[in-house]
């Protein structure tokens, strides 16, 4: 089991499959999550980028919700990017009315930080435990991490100084899309949690 972890990626809604594929090339047993049954199976979870609020409606409909929030409560490795990030953030600063979070990230997270979907941008970020070089980061209606807990550390910053990863125990969460750009290296260190989780 060691050598190829199965790690489940919540397929309700996103772009699933996308780190289906990037695990799968990285020798993991990836496969889709849309059932508790399914989320029982894996030794990590990635919750994709998407439509946050969409995700977390489709989430509580197929009766994933509650056992999404025991699992990261019990100490499976889950790692959000983009509207991922957003769910597993305890505030969502402008969520729409009614929405809600899985939580377990000591953050405050801003939707929609940069604007439309016309406001992506790419840029290059310096990601200390990813070491060098520095990680091409693709932004598509990004959330930025508005404030973060004392047990929270940043893995990344915009020049600015606005925080774009976080990782807090077994939970990591990026404000980009790094399935996007083919640089794994994000995934590997996610992977990497996973097996030490054992």
């Amino acid at each position: 089991m060691a050598g190829n972890p199965r790690i489940g990626v919540l397929a309700l809604q996103g772009d699933f499959r996308e780190h289906i594929a990037v695990m799968n090339s990285l020798g993991a047993d990836a496969v889709g999550v849309r059932r508790p049954t399914e989320l029982a199976e894996v030794e990590g979870l990635i919750i994709p980028g998407g439509e946050s609020s969409v995700m977390d409606k489709l989430s509580r409909l197929f009766g994933m919700a509650e056992p999404l929030k025991d699992a990261i409560r019990a100490g499976l490795p889950v790692w959000g990017t983009c509207a991922g990030l957003i769910m597993l953030a305890d505030t969502i600063v402008d969520g729409i009315e009614g929405q809600e979070s899985l939580g377990g990230l000591d953050i405050a997270v801003r939707r929609n930080a940069f604007g439309s979907q016309l406001d992506s941008f790419e840029v290059d970020l310096d990601i200390p435990v990813l070491h060098d070089p520095p990680l091409h980061a693709v932004f598509i209606r990004a959330p930025v991490v508005d404030t973060a807990g004392a047990g929270v550390t940043t893995l990344a910053a915009l020049a600015d100084g606005r925080i774009v990863a976080v990782e807090q125990g077994n939970l990591l969460g990026t404000s980009f899309h790094p399935e996007m750009t083919g640089d794994t290296r994000f995934h590997e260190y996610f992977l990497s949690k996973v097996l030490s989780a054992h």
